[in-house]
C-alpha cells in the first residue's frame, strides 16, 4: 500500500507547489478541498494545510477541525493553515502593521526535528496580511523573522500527534531551505519511507490496470504528445494488443510529424492505426477565420473521425485518456470548494452512443512526473522532451483562414526554426517555440526582382508551467541565421519578425 500525505486546499495559488515538492521527495500526496471528509486509511501518514486568499478572521473563512486531525496524524499548517491553527487553539491572529510579502530572513528560536539542517538566517518567502501576534498556551516558538514575532511554531502536547505551523511558504523557490523543512516533516515527523519512485509507480499502475481491465479492449486517441504516449505505453504493458490506438493526421501537424510519430509508436510496440484525414479537416476549416471557430472545427472533426474508426472495432469497452493531475485537481473557490476539471483531454466530448468506461493511468501525475515515467518506460527522449503543441495544431498558428497551401508554407518555415533551435542547442532551453504565419504580405527584393510575399513571426518563451511566460532572449547570431534560412529556403515568405511579448498580457499562442 502506497504511503500518502493529504494536502487540504484552502484556495492558495501555491497549493500545487506543495504537492510537487512532496512528490519530489518520493512521497505520494493528494490535494483535496478543505471541507471534503478525510478517510483515515492506514496508508495516510500526515496532513498539510495550505495557504489561502482568505483571512482567518473573516466571517465565512474556511475552517477545519485541526485538533481532530492531529489526534490521528501529524499536521503541518502553511501560512493560512498556521494562522487557522493558532486561532482555533485560542491564539491571537490579527492584521499586520504592514503587508508582509517577499523575502525575509528566518531566525531559529528553538531547535527541532522540523528545522534539522536549516541554516541560521535562512531566506524564506512571505505572502500574508494577517500575522500570529500571540501563540496559544503550551505552543512553542520555533522561529521568527525581523518583522514578525511568530514565523514557525509547534504544539507538542495539545494532541496525540504534533502540530506544526509555518507563517512563510516553504514550497516556493524563494524559500532557500523550504524543501529541507518539508522533507523533515515528511520523514522525521510523519515517518514516510520515500518509496514512491517512477519504477514503483509503473509496477503498481500496470498491476492495477491488469486487474481493472482484465481481457477487455481499450481504444485510445493518440496525439503524438507526451501524455497520451506514456498513458498508452502503460496500458499496453498491462493488456498488450488489446489496446487499439488511433492517431489522426488532421492536416495541421508539424512537417513529417505523422510519419515520425507512427514510427516511434511502432518502435514501442504499440498497436496504433494511422488515419490520413487531412482532406476532411481542410474541408471543415474552409472559410473559418475566427480562432474559436477553427478550434471547434478541429475538435468536432476529430470526434467524427475517431468515432468512425472506433466503430470498426469490435468489443471495445474502455476509452483510454492521457488526463494528468492538474486537469482534475479539486480546488477551493471563493465561495467554497468546487471541482474544476479542464476539458483539454486527448479526447473530449465523444458521442454518448459509444458508452465507454474511462481508463486514465496518469490522472495522479504532474507533467514532470509523466516525463520521468516515460523515461523509465524507455520512450525516446525526442518525444518526451517535445515542446507543448496546441491541440488544434498549426490551425491556430495560421492567422485567418487555413488552407493546404498556407499549412505547407508554415510547416516548412517551422521546420527550419525548430531544427535551428536544436542545431544551436537552444531547443531544451526554451519552454515552447513555434512559427506563426501572419495574414500580411509585404514587398521584398530578391536578386533583381521585387516580391510580395508572406510574413512569419517567430515565438519562443521561457516558463515553468505555462501559466506565465517570458519571451526567450535568443542570441542575435541565431536569429540572423534563422531569418536568412527561412527567407532563402521557403518560397512564399520574404519577412521574419520576432515576438517579444510576455504572458501576461499576451498569451503564448497567438490564437
Amino acid at each position: 500500500m502506497t504511503e500518502k500525505i493529504l494536502i487540504l486546499d484552502f484556495g492558495s495559488q501555491y497549493t500545487q507547489l506543495i504537492a510537487r515538492v512532496v512528490r519530489e521527495a518520493n512521497v505520494y500526496c493528494e490535494i483535496i478541498p478543505f471541507n471534503k471528509p478525510i478517510t483515515y486509511d492506514p496508508a495516510l501518514k500526515g496532513i498539510i494545510l495550505s495557504g489561502s486568499p482568505f483571512s482567518v478572521n473573516e466571517e465565512n473563512a474556511p475552517t477545519v477541525d485541526v485538533k481532530a486531525m492531529a489526534d490521528k496524524l501529524p499536521v503541518l499548517g502553511v501560512c493560512y493553515g498556521a494562522q487557522l491553527t493558532a486561532k482555533l487553539f485560542s491564539g491571537l491572529v490579527a492584521k499586520s502593521n504592514k503587508r508582509e510579502y517577499g523575502r525575509a530572513n528566518f531566525s531559529i528560536s528553538k531547535n527541532d526535528v522540523l528545522l534539522e539542517g536549516v541554516s541560521e538566517n535562512s531566506q524564506v518567502w512571505m505572502s500574508h496580511s494577517d500575522t500570529i501576534k500571540q501563540l496559544p498556551d503550551g505552543f512553542e516558538l520555533l522561529g521568527t523573522t525581523e518583522s514578525i514575532p511568530v514565523a514557525a511554531f509547534k504544539a507538542p502536547n495539545a494532541t496525540a500527534h504534533p502540530i506544526y505551523g509555518l507563517q512563510f511558504h516553504p514550497e516556493v523557490y524563494h524559500s532557500a531551505e523550504g524543501k529541507t523543512i518539508l522533507k523533515n516533516f515528511l520523514i522525521n515527523i510523519c515517518g514516510c519511507s520515500q518509496d514512491w519512485t517512477s519504477a514503483h509507480y509503473i509496477t503498481e499502475t500496470v498491476a492495477a490496470l491488469k486487474e481493472q481491465l482484465g481481457n477487455s479492449k481499450v481504444v485510445m486517441g493518440l496525439s503524438g504528445g507526451v501524455d497520451s504516449t506514456v498513458a498508452a505505453t502503460l496500458i499496453h504493458k498491462a493488456i498488450g494488443k488489446n489496446l487499439y490506438g488511433i492517431f489522426v493526421d488532421n492536416g495541421v501537424l508539424r512537417k513529417n510529424e505523422f510519419q515520425e510519430v507512427l514510427e516511434i509508436y511502432n518502435q514501442l510496440g504499440l498497436n496504433v492505426k494511422g488515419v490520413n484525414a487531412r482532406e476532411h479537416f481542410y474541408t471543415k476549416l474552409a472559410g473559418k477565420v475566427l480562432p474559436e471557430d477553427k478550434r471547434k472545427a478541429i475538435g468536432s472533426s476529430f470526434i467524427d473521425i475517431f468515432d468512425q474508426e472506433a466503430q470498426k472495432l469490435e468489443g471495445i469497452e474502455w476509452l483510454g485518456q492521457g488526463t494528468i493531475y492538474p486537469d482534475v485537481i479539486e480546488s477551493a473557490s471563493v465561495h467554497g470548494p468546487s471541482v474544476t476539471i479542464k476539458s483539454h483531454h486527448n479526447v473530449g466530448g465523444l458521442p454518448d452512443t459509444m458508452k465507454l468506461k474511462l481508463v486514465e493511468p496518469l490522472r495522479s501525475l504532474f507533467k514532470d512526473e509523466v516525463r520521468k515515467i516515460g523515461a523509465e518506460l524507455g520512450i525516446p527522449a525526442e518525444m518526451l522532451n517535445r515542446h507543448p503543441f496546441p491541440g488544434p495544431g498549426l490551425a491556430i498558428r495560421i492567422l485567418g483562414e487555413v488552407t493546404e497551401e498556407k499549412v505547407q508554407l508554415l510547416q516548412d518555415a517551422d521546420k527550419v526554426y525548430i531544427d535551428g533551435l536544436k542545431k544551436y542547442d537552444l531547443y531544451n532551453k526554451v519552454w515552447q517555440a513555434g512559427t506563426i504565419l501572419l495574414p500580411v504580405k509585404s514587398v521584398g527584393v530578391m536578386g533583381d526582382e521585387r516580391t510580395y510575399e508572406y510574413t512569419v513571426a517567430l515565438r519562443a518563451v521561457t516558463s515553468v508551467d505555462g501559466m506565465t511566460a517570458d519571451w526567450a532572449h535568443l542570441p542575435y547570431d541565431f536569429m540572423a541565421y534563422i531569418s536568412n534560412e527561412i527567407i532563402n529556403t521557403v518560397k512564399g515568405i520574404n519577412r521574419v519578425v520576432y515576438d517579444i511579448s510576455s504572458k501576461p498580457p499576451a498569451t503564448i499562442e497567438w490564437e
